[in-house]
């Protein structure tokens, strides 16, 4: 390989930009081509360029903080396995397994395409996209009940699904004939595929425009750069041991109020943080591999201490960690983990709340904690063709410092879009009844925290099926500094006359009709400061409001003073 060379910072920043927006591209690409209304409309996607060395050089600016642990897993997977001088242009590699291939759970599937300058092996695009169904013992590869890998879906070892621009067929047939809507997934994966080509074919105009020995000296130079300006943050922080707890709500097999502790160790410019005290890996489907838990650390880390840092190996270098094996942040095979997500929610919630003593201005309240699974399956009686609706759910974001929490939105960890009515109702035999906020749902505070989502939809003509998965359901979104709790979220079943069944946290294959719909309802969050803090502002407000618009009127009208109706109406 060649030698690399440092360049200028004028010079790195182009070629930063350059490589930032090869990866956009590719991420709208992506989005553009997929069939599946779970990529196209919600981008539930991430793309990626990573070195030779397996280290994240650029992610896209709208993937998802989740997606992170899982490009980083399929890296490590494919440079334990295959030699680099195997590998050739045109090759693919995908991947998904949590436990064989640094996946974060089955419906994620992994791709990774080499980028070649002349023959030299330089880099990999990667991408991930959230498969709406992936096999397994129920639709969606998501729903409640399931307590073990192998009843969530096909697993997927790292595998070639190109070798040098050929296709593996059989090994393409395998991932097909394995899902529920194989025409869906033929589309989603193609669209991986023309995007992996198109940021592969990017990479290769900025490499002929620069040469490989800059770019691969900039790859340095980038990661080295994240990393000191983290480091420097750090060591902005006291030192001492930061602690906090929180519960998960169950995992939907029987087992409930399940603890997630953190110790977030402070020294010089080090962090490390512990779980030592969580809880040992349940039953149900929240526990979370290596790699989803390291995305939430890494996640956390960046926002509370320099938002603006890229995203790259750099922030990653400086979070270490550790947790007992076997245990819900760390678990052993063969764990269940499809709703990885919840858990990843509730240790990025923890963090927050270890780091308040030192972070006052940075931290927020707890948000909806949760990733509120909806999956609506059956037979479409329009076209008499098999249907998934799949969908994560928004809700409250935290109350802050300075401002009120948002209301409806993907929170942390997830960074996908609420799916539009007019997409449902145009893809799917359903009929969105209602959809907007849950009125007071945000906690009390000198900032309130977000509100919750709520939709009711209604199976149009045929009978179908709905499983979900939620968090906070039980355990409310906490505030912090005095502020209150937020509302948990619930499932609940109507009937056409009017009469409501509480659904479990975690429902599985409840039957549907015509007759019934079901609501879902997200949980708010927390407010940040006491609430009288906030009558308090208000009145600081007016009297502020009132001294400047005194005073304006006097300056700029002053023949304001002597007319009857300012006289009558001060």
């Amino acid at each position: 390989m060649n030698a690399t060379m440092s360049v200028d910072a004028v010079r790195l920043e182009i070629i930063q930009n350059a490589l930032a927006s090869a990866v956009d591209e590719a991420f709208v690409a992506l989005m553009k081509s997929a069939f599946s209304q779970n990529i196209k409309e919600r981008r539930d996607h991430s793309t990626a360029l990573v070195d030779m060395r397996g280290r994240l050089i650029v992610q896209a600016r709208e993937s998802l903080p989740i997606h992170l642990g899982s490009i980083m897993g399929l890296m490590q997977a494919l440079l334990e396995k295959v030699p680099l001088d195997s590998v050739r242009e045109g090759d693919i590699f995908v991947a998904n397994d949590p436990f064989e291939a640094g996946g974060t759970h089955l419906p994620d599937l992994n791709m990774a395409m080499p980028v070649f300058h002349e023959a030299q092996l330089c880099g990999f695009i990667c991408n991930i996209a959230h498969h709406a169904d992936f096999g397994g013992m129920a639709a969606g590869s998501m729903a409640g009940g399931m307590t073990e890998i192998y009843q969530e879906g096909l697993r997927v070892p790292l595998v070639r699904l190109f070798s040098a621009g050929r296709i593996e067929q059989g090994v393409y047939d395998l991932i097909i004939i394995n899902t529920r809507v194989p025409e869906e997934r033929r589309g989603d994966l193609f669209a991986q595929i023309a995007s992996a080509r198109l940021g592969v074919r990017r990479m290769g105009e900025i490499l002929r425009r620069h040469g490989p020995q800059p770019i691969l000296g900039a790859f340095d130079q980038i990661v080295a750069g994240t990393s000191r300006r983290m480091r420097e943050a750090i060591a902005r922080i006291p030192d001492g041991v930061y602690e906090f707890e929180d519960l998960m709500d169950d995992d939907g097999c029987g087992t409930v109020d399940i603890p997630i502790r953190v110790q977030v160790r402070i020294r010089g410019d080090r962090l490390h943080v512990g779980f030592e005290g969580t809880s040992a890996q349940v039953q149900g489907n929240i526990n979370c591999t290596t790699t989803a838990t390291l995305s939430a650390i890494s996640y956390t880390v960046k926002a509370l201490l320099d938002p603006e840092v890229p995203n790259n190996q750099g922030v990653l270098d400086v979070c270490e960690w550790s947790a007992p094996k076997g245990s819900l942040v760390n678990a052993a095979f063969p764990a269940s983990v499809a709703n990885r997500a919840h858990t990843a929610q509730r240790i990025i919630d923890a963090l927050i709340g270890a780091l308040a003593p030192a972070l006052p201005d940075r931290v927020v309240a707890a948000a909806n904690g949760a990733n509120t699974t909806a999956i609506f399956t059956g037979v479409d009686p329009g076209t008499s063709r098999r249907y998934i609706y799949f969908e994560t759910l928004g809700g409250g974001f935290g109350g802050r410092a300075a401002r009120d929490g948002k209301d409806g939105v993907q929170v942390h960890i997830t960074n996908t879009s609420n799916l539009p009515v007019e997409a449902i109702e145009m893809d799917y035999p359903l009929l969105v009844e209602s959809y907007g906020l849950v009125e007071d749902s945000g906690g009390p505070g000198r900032h309130r925290g977000g509100m919750g989502l709520r939709r009711v939809i209604r199976p149009l003509g045929h009978e179908c099926t709905f499983s979900g998965s939620g968090e906070r359901l039980r355990n409310t979104p906490w505030g912090i500094f005095g502020g209150g709790a937020g509302r948990s979220g619930r499932f609940v079943r109507t009937e056409q006359d009017g009469s409501h069944t509480a659904l479990p946290g975690k429902p599985a294959g409840v039957p549907f009709g015509p007759s019934q719909s079901v609501m879902i309802e997200t949980p708010g969050s927390g407010g940040y400061g006491s609430p009288e803090q906030r009558s308090n502002d208000v009145l600081e407000r007016d009297r502020i409001s009132g001294k400047f618009s005194e005073d304006f009127l006097s300056q700029h009208y002053p023949q304001l003073k002597s007319h009857p109706k300012h006289k009558e109406h001060p």
